[in-house]
C-alpha cells in the first residue's frame, strides 16, 4: 500500500473523457490529497490517450480492463447520464469503490438495481452532487441544521446556464427531459438537503420552450419552474433556464420563522470596473469556475470515505430521492397537474 503523508494513495479510474471528465482528472491528478489518477477509459481511444498522457496514466478503451485490475481502487464515472447505473453495477460487481456524477441513473428501477449492487459488494458509492460541497452552500446548510432560522417556510433554488446573444447553437442536441434529470435534479437535492427532516410530498410543473421555441416540437425544454410541498409545511420553488446572457447562475435560499440563509454568486472577482457607462463587474460562466473548491472537496471527502469505510457524504439514496422528484415533476408537465409522490413508489 503507498501512502502520501501517512495517507493511504487512493488510485482512480476515470471513465468518460468528456467536459467534465476532464475536470476531474486535473482535480484527482493534482489536487485531491493522496490521489493518483491510475487511467482513463474512453471509446474514443485518441481522447482517452491524450488527456491520460498529461497526467502519466494509463488510456484504455473498454471498462473492462480497469475492473480486473487489482491496483484500481475506485472508479469515477463521467460518462453520459444513460450508462451511468449500469457502470455503477458493473463496477460494484468487481469490487470498485464508486464516484459516480450525477444522474446516477434516469429511471427509479435501475436506480434501485445500482443501490443494490453497492450494498451487496460493500462498496463506497458517491454521487456527485457539488453544491452540497461548495462553502456558502454547506454553510447555509448548518445554519438551518443549528435552527438558525427556525422552521424552513419558503425555500429556492435556481440554476440558469450562461447564454450568448447569439441564442442556443446547440439546442438540436439537447436530449427531451435534460431539464428536469440533468439540471435541475441539482436543484432537487439542494432542496431536499437544505430541507432535513421534511419529505416532499407533491410537485407541480409549468416548463416550455422559451429559448428555442423552434425546437419544442422535437422535446426541448429550455425552460421550467417546479413547487415542491413537503411534509413540514414548507413550500419550494426550482427554476432553470439554458440561457443566462449575464453568466451562470447558481443561488439557494430558505426563509424561515427566525430568518433566512442564502448561498450562491454572481461575480468571479471583487472588483468593480467604472467607467463611462456606469459601474460594471465580471460575471462567473461556468460551473468549472463557481464550485472549483467544491468539485476538489467532493472527490477528497470520497477518497477519505474509501480509506476510513465511512459513509460517502452523498448516498445513492441521496441520489434516488432527487430522481424521484425529477420523474414526478416530468409527469407533472406531461399531464399538467400537481403530482403526488406517492404515485411514483
Amino acid at each position: 500500500m503507498r501512502t502520501d503523508h501517512g495517507l493511504q494513495v487512493i488510485r482512480i479510474a476515470l471513465i468518460g473523457a468528456g467536459r467534465i471528465g476532464t475536470m476531474h482528472a486535473g482535480n484527482v491528478a493534482r489536487r485531491v490529497p493522496a490521489a493518483e489518477l491510475a487511467a482513463v477509459v474512453d471509446p474514443r481511444v485518441d481522447v482517452a490517450e491524450s488527456l491520460a498522457a498529461k497526467y502519466d496514466a494509463r488510456a484504455y478503451p473498454d471498462i473492462d480492463d480497469v475492473l480486473k485490475d487489482p491496483e484500481i481502487d475506485a472508479v469515477a464515472i463521467t460518462s453520459i447520464a444513460k450508462v451511468h447505473s449500469e457502470l455503477v453495477v458493473r463496477a460494484a460487481e468487481a469490487g470498485k469503490a464508486i464516484f459516480c456524477e450525477k444522474p446516477a441513473s434516469l429511471e427509479l428501477a435501475e436506480m434501485d438495481r445500482a443501490i443494490a449492487a453497492t450494498k451487496q459488494a460493500g462498496v463506497v458509492f458517491q454521487v456527485g452532487f457539488n453544491r452540497r460541497f461548495a462553502s456558502d452552500f454547506a454553510a447555509a446548510h448548518a445554519a438551518v441544521v443549528n435552527g438558525e432560522i427556525g422552521t424552513p417556510q419558503l425555500m429556492r433554488s435556481v440554476t440558469r446556464d450562461p447564454g450568448w446573444p447569439a441564442g442556443m447553437t446547440h439546442a438540436a442536441g439537447i436530449k427531451p427531459w435534460t431539464i428536469f434529470r440533468e439540471t435541475l435534479i441539482h436543484d432537487f437535492d439542494t432542496l431536499l438537503w437544505l430541507n432535513p427532516g421534511g419529505r416532499p410530498v407533491e410537485v407541480y410543473t409549468r416548463a416550455d420552450a422559451l429559448v428555442a421555441p423552434q425546437y419544442k416540437e422535437t422535446g426541448l425544454i429550455d425552460t421550467a419552474a417546479v413547487m415542491l410541498s413537503f411534509d413540514n409545511g414548507a413550500i419550494a420553488t426550482a427554476e432553470a433556464n439554458f440561457s443566462a446572457l449575464y453568466g451562470y447562475d447558481v443561488r439557494g435560499e430558505v426563509f424561515g420563522s427566525k430568518g433566512m440563509v442564502t448561498a450562491g454568486r454572481h461575480a468571479n472577482t471583487p472588483m468593480l470596473h467604472y467607467g463611462e457607462h456606469g459601474i460594471s463587474q465580471q460575471t462567473l460562466r461556468s460551473d468549472e469556475e463557481m464550485f472549483t473548491d467544491a468539485y476538489v472537496a467532493e472527490m477528497s471527502q470520497f477518497a477519505d470515505a474509501i480509506r476510513t469505510g465511512s459513509a460517502p457524504p452523498v448516498t445513492g439514496e441521496d441520489a434516488r430521492n432527487a430522481l424521484r422528484v425529477a420523474l414526478a415533476a416530468m409527469k407533472s408537465h406531461e399531464e399538467r397537474r400537481p403530482v403526488q409522490l406517492d404515485e411514483l413508489g
